[in-house]
């Protein structure tokens, strides 16, 4: 939120200062949407978490099988039996959070498929919108999906170089 007023902000007080700087904006959800190659991707993403839901269900119907054995019967249990049983609890229980973190963590095999499947795709949309921009003489795009997002700015734009001469 504290973006888009920022933004809105900007806008509204320097574009009349440089009424000719040119700004579009694209949808990248639409056009991720549209594109086959972007649907196969996330088709194939798709399948991946379900296979690897289907895994990590079977791994916690089978803990939940052995704790109820376990519950039933540790009363009747000798304590090296139910010392086994609780340790092969926990083995189990280590392996299928090891198993979610693996597919599904922070950097798990789901974020590495992400980055494998769509960054051709992304990198596509991008050089597209390069084109564009440059052939069409806008200066900045906007991507509105989301939060907002500068996909493309004219480099005579960029600052960056005298920020850093300013900073030494």
């Amino acid at each position: 939120m504290k973006k888009l007023i920022f933004f809105s902000a900007f806008f509204l007080f320097v574009i009349p200062v440089f009424a000719q700087v040119k700004i579009g904006y694209i949808n990248s959800e639409a056009i991720m949407k549209e594109l086959p190659e972007a649907q196969d991707a996330q088709r194939k993403l798709d399948n991946l978490v379900q296979e690897w839901q289907a895994e990590l269900r079977r791994l916690e119907s089978e803990w939940k099988s052995k704790y109820d054995a376990y519950d039933r019967d540790k009363l009747i249990m000798s304590d090296q039996t139910r010392s086994e049983k609780e340790k092969e609890l926990v083995d189990l229980e280590n392996r299928i959070m090891q198993y979610r973190e693996q597919k599904f963590g922070q950097n798990g095999e789901l974020f590495q498929k992400q980055e494998e499947f769509m960054k051709p795709i992304q990198n596509k949309i991008f050089n597209a919108l390069e084109k564009i921009a440059k052939d069409e003489g806008y200066d900045f795009v906007f991507d509105k999906s989301g939060e907002i997002l500068l996909l493309y700015a004219n480099e005579k734009y960029d600052l960056t170089n005298k920020v850093l001469q300013a900073l030494k």
